[in-house]
């Protein structure tokens, strides 16, 4: 088999010298389109610059010295459109874009982007860009966040960045980007399929037929295949050259010049008209996929070399010869000086250290704080307060439930912080399905609490854009079920940008998330789900669930200053059945007959809101212990830790549990305790991380440990509950209830395969009267 790296490198001297070049497919001069002959000299350099990269990594690989071969062959156009644009204008690249990156350095001092792209190749720590934890495109100074094999997941939180250009504006808010910023996002063809794209793209074109700013170019690099998977002639025209609100515009990528025009066009359009532009670029993939990919299995020998023959820097080279620019010798001098520089340096990047242990691979998993953030929260007077409140006069100093006191706890953030913005189905006039962001439109307008279209991606998406220019995002998802379409947006973009950024990028956010079950079987499991093992599956996200309103308040306001001062990604996960919930005991409740009382109103599941600053609260991420029965409406007593020295230690078993488990663990105590048995109900609060020595601490001196989960069996948290003290406390004995592998069922056959009060107390009296105890 043919050695096509080999012939390719050896395609750009062989051709030029017989004379064998493409056609030219434009006909007008360079100063038509505003360049000069340094500036195609330029160009074609830095085409060179990244044709030998791609070898040379291929070479490394062969050597053991490389571990990426997803190269930019046939698509080194791209470094037209990189000196059409200005360098802070941000770029969300996909894969094939080096000489994009390289184009765009050059503009930057202090670097030497050869040696750095090959660093990235070699996975070394000195790589400036991800410090060795993969080959990303990307760079802080060049305002390129880095990317890896992305496919289409970047665009949302390109169209995002690109929306919050024009908030900025309107908020007079002073962000990272510029506000005559300019937003580009390069894909390929076969992405341009992709969901996720299709779903971004929509998303710019709906808000600009509404007259909203959307400066944004998408760059679809049509080279007509995506790995072996040809793309259908005239596709990509077919389907975006007629969408309502985005300008089409289409060039050659293989002619420097039709490219850098139409690029200084599609500037043009989304500069000054703020609008989005579709700019469909023709290009070539040579060399298969990547390293490992053989194109011979679907591609006759005939059409490989058609491909190669079209190669873009032949036809740079037929462009600076036609237009007497560069003679062919020295074109071909200049090619071969830049392949012996790649290689020379290559050799001294195999020299270069990589990472040596999981505590350096792992050190940028947490983005770094920003100490200052702490002193930047606004002061909210009386008068202000008094003025935002107004509708809640009568009732704020009244104890409430989940849902009103998320509401007000909200209310006062906004205030607190100008930079935080909301963003959710229905969450403006509406106020949310259930209340939670009730008047904050009203009170805060809608370039603060805003509605978006139905679209999750572009939801979670357009928070990460939103945090790439110093907002400080609180999307919401409507429902559990609705995020698992989406939750790539978590997983694959905003958790990893610190890690693959080497803490360079940050996208903080609050994910408020309605979910959890127990609805009296509303809805089904599209309402009722009970799966939250794709958060804690994510490497540095946090995951808090509150299980009543006075920790729901201090668990926000905990989060969105982890948010703020530590950049960190967070989801708040709101039990829905618990957000209207007053009674621990509602008279409806068939377990409060158990009581041999009439049941009454007990007020025992709300509180009264306190009243805190974000500056002044102080981040808690621990777990909360009820080591006592509830019997008064004090919400503070029985909702909190009720003293640390009467903990579980005097408690006959421990229960761990959280959200709606919480609630059912403590109506079982309150039952057990009038038999005289005592329970100690750990919330733990905080899924991710686990507050693990608190944990410990607390089961230390106890026999029996039940866990109550109120998610499915496999894959729930009390898996690593068990694992935990197993390793930790392996003396103690373990049981759990979860609920069933099983999705959610309508109506009261949900309650078939969930935890219930009654089978916790069921449990623990025939585990306690084992030990003749009871």
């Amino acid at each position: 088999m043919s050695d096509r790296n080999k012939l390719v490198k050896d395609n750009f001297a062989k051709f030029i010298s017989v004379g064998s070049l493409p056609e030219l497919s434009v006909s007008y001069t360079p100063d038509t389109v505003g360049l000069n002959a340094s500036d195609l000299i330029d160009m074609l350099t830095t085409q060179m610059m990244s044709r030998h990269l791609d070898l040379q990594s291929r070479v490394m690989q062969k050597q053991g010295q490389s571990f990426y071969t997803i190269g930019s062959a046939g698509h080194e156009g791209n470094a037209a459109y990189a000196r059409a644009f200005r360098i802070d204008d941000m770029a969300f690249l996909h894969y094939r874009s080096g000489a994009f990156c390289l184009q765009r350095a050059k503009e930057a001092t202090g670097h030497a982007p050869l040696y750095e792209m090959l660093l990235s190749f070699a996975a070394s720590s000195e790589d400036p860009v991800s410090g060795g934890r993969h080959k990303v495109l990307g760079s802080k100074a060049h305002h390129i966040p880095p990317q890896t094999s992305t496919i289409a997941s970047h665009l949302p939180k390109a169209m995002g960045a690109a929306f919050s250009i024009g908030l900025a504006q309107r908020l007079n808010f002073t962000g990272k980007l510029s506000k005559d910023g300019v937003i580009l996002c390069s894909f390929g063809d076969a992405s341009a399929n992709h969901s996720t794209a299709l779903g971004a793209i929509n998303s710019a074109a709906w808000c600009a037929y509404q007259s909203i700013p959307m400066p944004i170019v998408f760059i679809c690099e049509d080279n007509g295949i995506g790995i072996s998977t040809s793309t259908p002639q005239g596709w990509i025209a077919a389907n975006f050259s007629n969408r309502a609100g985005i300008t089409y515009l289409y060039c050659d990528g293989l002619n420097l010049l039709d490219t850098y025009q139409a690029a200084c066009k599609a500037e043009k359009i989304a500069r000054t008209q703020q609008k989005p532009v579709f700019l469909h670029v023709k290009m070539v993939r040579l060399l298969g996929h990547a390293g490992s990919d053989s194109e011979f299995a679907y591609r006759d020998l005939s059409e490989i070399e058609a491909i190669e023959r079209q190669d873009p820097l032949l036809h740079s080279a037929q462009l600076l010869l036609t237009h007497n620019i560069m003679t062919a010798d020295k074109m071909i001098a200049l090619y071969q000086a830049t392949a012996a520089h790649i290689a020379e340096l290559a050799e001294q990047v195999a020299e270069q250290p990589r990472l040596e242990n999981a505590k350096e691979v792992m050190a940028s998993l947490i983005p770094k704080a920003i100490p200052g953030n702490a002193e930047n929260y606004q002061a909210v007077s009386q008068a202000q307060r008094d003025a935002l409140f107004a509708h809640e006069r009568h009732n704020l100093d009244k104890p409430q439930h989940l849902a009103k006191l998320l509401n007000w706890t909200l209310m006062d953030a906004l205030a607190e912080l100008p930079n935080i913005v909301m963003l959710g189905e229905d969450i403006a006039k509406k106020g949310g399905v259930y209340n939670v962001t009730s008047k904050l439109n009203e009170r805060f307008g809608s370039n603060r609490v805003m509605n978006t279209l139905l679209d999750e991606q572009s939801i979670l998406g357009g928070a990460i854009g939103l945090a790439h220019n110093g907002f400080l995002p609180i999307p919401e998802i409507q429902f559990l079920a609705y995020v698992h379409n989406a939750e790539d947006q978590i997983r694959g973009e905003a958790a990893t940008l610190s890690f693959f950024s080497n803490q360079q990028f940050t996208n903080p956010m609050v994910i408020r998330i309605a979910g959890l079950a127990y609805q009296k079987g509303f809805g089904g499991h599209f309402h009722n789900d009970n799966s939250i093992a794709v958060f804690r599956d994510i490497p540095g996200v946090i995951l808090a669930c509150p299980s009543n309103g006075f920790d729901g308040v201090e668990m926000l306001r905990t989060c969105i200053k982890l948010a703020y001062e530590q950049q960190r990604v967070v989801v708040f996960l709101e039990p829905i059945a618990l957000y209207m919930t007053k009674d621990l005991f509602p008279s409806s409740n068939a377990q409060s007959d158990k009581r041999g009382q009439k049941a009454q109103a007990d007020g025992l599941w709300t509180s009264p809101y306190q009243y805190q600053t974000l500056a002044e609260h102080v981040i808690d991420m621990g777990i909360k212990v009820y080591p006592k029965a509830a019997k008064t409406r004090d919400i503070t007593s029985n909702i909190s830790s009720d003293g640390a020295t009467d903990s579980a230690s005097k408690a006959q078993v421990c229960i761990l549990t959280y959200g709606n488990g919480c609630y059912l663990s403590r109506q079982a105590q309150a039952l057990l305790a009038e038999q005289g048995i005592r329970i100690c109900v750990v919330d733990l609060r905080f899924l991710a991380p686990l507050d693990e020595v608190g944990i410990i601490e607390q089961v230390r001196d106890v026999k029996k440990v039940l866990i109550v989960d109120e998610c499915r069996e496999t894959g729930s948290i009390s898996e690593a509950l068990v694992t935990l003290l197993n390793e930790q406390a392996s003396d103690t004995e373990l049981k759990r209830i979860c609920a069933q592998d099983s999705f959610i069922p309508l109506g009261s056959a949900a309650y078939h395969v969930l935890p219930s009060t009654q089978e916790i107390v069921d449990t623990l009296l025939s585990w306690i009267a084992l030990d003749g105890v009871h």
